[in-house]
């Protein structure tokens, strides 16, 4: 599958999917195995929580939501969300400590990056950030049913250290940006092949190039 100006990247494996979420921020998950037991974090959440709205309301299961920005926080706050939405104003990182994030080329946009060279005109903001396995500690869990990563350019170091930790997650959901300055595709390619390599395997791709993965059972 030809991703426009995307990587080449190919299934590996064909299962059934449901697509939870909004056009924008919406993603494509293998349904088997959510319920109310089942432990979902969303790395990143912006001003979209349609994903984690769906997910909530099709399973009954609660959402840890991990975005560090200010912004973000005030708009969670003004929202009526479910009781199962549980936000944390921390960046997801492959440190423990403070992250620095560069804002928006367009101030009207929320996301900020680790990637400078994406970098607008507004002040740069220090985040505090935990790494994923620490998180699963903060928590008290010892795995993960379903990983959504969203975060801006952080997902590179984030993945690394997931598998470098070997920590437990079934279903990862991973946009990447490599069309951001600096990053290029050979960033994906084998951030791709690193996960194949640790038992994930490719089960959908999005025409904007959100990848969905399983994680090998044995």
């Amino acid at each position: 599958m030809l991703l426009g100006r995307e990587p080449w990247v190919f299934r590996d494996l064909t299962v059934p999917v449901e697509h939870h979420g909004s056009e924008y921020g919406g993603w494509t998950i293998y349904p088997q195995g959510l319920d109310p037991a089942a432990i979902v974090y969303s790395l990143g959440v912006g001003e979209d929580a349609s994903f984690d709205r769906s997910l909530i309301r099709s399973f009954g299961v609660t959402v840890h939501a991990f975005d560090p920005l200010p912004r973000v926080e005030d708009w969670v706050r003004s929202q009526r969300l479910p009781e199962q939405f549980r936000f944390h104003r921390v960046a997801i990182a492959a440190i423990d400590g403070i992250l620095t994030l560069h804002p928006p080329v367009d101030p009207s946009h929320v996301s900020h990056t680790v990637v400078a060279s994406c970098s607008g005109n507004g002040p740069s903001l220090r985040v505090p950030a935990r790494r994923l396995g620490a998180i699963l500690q903060d928590l008290g869990h010892d795995h993960v049913d379903l990983l959504k990563m969203d975060i801006e350019g952080s997902e590179y170091e984030v993945l690394e250290d997931l598998l470098e930790s070997s920590l437990p997650v079934t279903q990862l959901l991973v946009e990447f940006h490599h069309r951001f300055p600096g990053v290029g595709l050979g960033r994906t390619r084998r951030a791709i092949a690193a996960l194949r390599s640790g038992g994930f395997e490719v089960f959908h791709v999005a025409p904007r190039g959100e990848i969905s993965f399983l994680r090998r059972r044995g």
